[in-house]
């Protein structure tokens, strides 16, 4: 069945949230909603109304290097790293250079990053960019690699997340669970709308979703 997309009535600046509700199927979790952010990720006028957002919600105190684009977020990095680093914006990173990257994911499913790209990581105040957070375990891949390749996690940003922080670092998003009344989400074997019987109505990823 397809889901029914509704936006909720909370905005932040000219940033609103569509979703829908069902049982819902992703990597690493069964949830309540989904969370649909394709436009923010593909519009160019909405990718620019997150970046503000989030650039005017303590990152522009942040000292970043690079922004580690996850889940699609390219658009969005490429907004933000403007909004930080415009001159005349109050923002400890303006006038100076932001690098971009994308995630570069190996045939065992592992973060990686070739060569040419280590300088953009070694030494580097890396933000973690990502599109929604549920249970933190994208988060988690990426601060590993960051780490991995010598560079120090700055920050996590995401326009919703289930978590207020994930292994002790802070998450700024502009949207919680608290703007989502009853989200939940549950490991896939203690999922309670599998255990009622709930068929799931699409399975979910960073792309989209498919209807089953």
């Amino acid at each position: 069945m397809e889901p029914k997309f509704f936006k909720i009535p909370v905005c932040v600046g000219d940033v609103t949230l569509r979703v829908a509700q069902g049982h819902f199927a992703t990597r690493h979790s069964h949830t309540n909603y989904f969370i649909d952010v394709t436009n923010q990720q593909s519009c160019l006028q909405e990718a620019e109304a997150v970046a503000q957002q989030l650039a005017q919600n303590n990152l522009s105190y942040t000292m970043i290097d690079t922004i580690l684009c996850m889940d699609g977020t390219r658009v969005i990095g490429t907004c933000l790293a403007r909004q930080l680093t415009q001159g005349g914006y109050r923002s400890i990173n303006a006038g100076k250079e932001i690098y971009l990257l994308r995630e570069n994911v190996s045939l065992d499913g592992k973060l990686i990053f070739r060569d040419n790209a280590r300088f953009m990581l070694e030494g580097k105040n890396v933000l973690i960019l990502l599109a929604s957070i549920t249970t933190g375990s994208t988060v988690q891949k990426g601060m590993r690699c960051v780490r991995y390749y010598g560079g120090n996690v700055a920050g996590v940003a995401s326009i919703y997340s289930h978590l207020k922080e994930v292994d002790g670092t802070p998450v700024i998003s502009l949207f919680n669970t608290g703007d989502l009344p009853g989200y939940a989400s549950y490991s896939p074997e203690e999922c309670p709308l599998c255990k009622q019987g709930m068929e799931v109505d699409a399975v979910v990823d960073n792309f989209g979703y498919s209807k089953l």
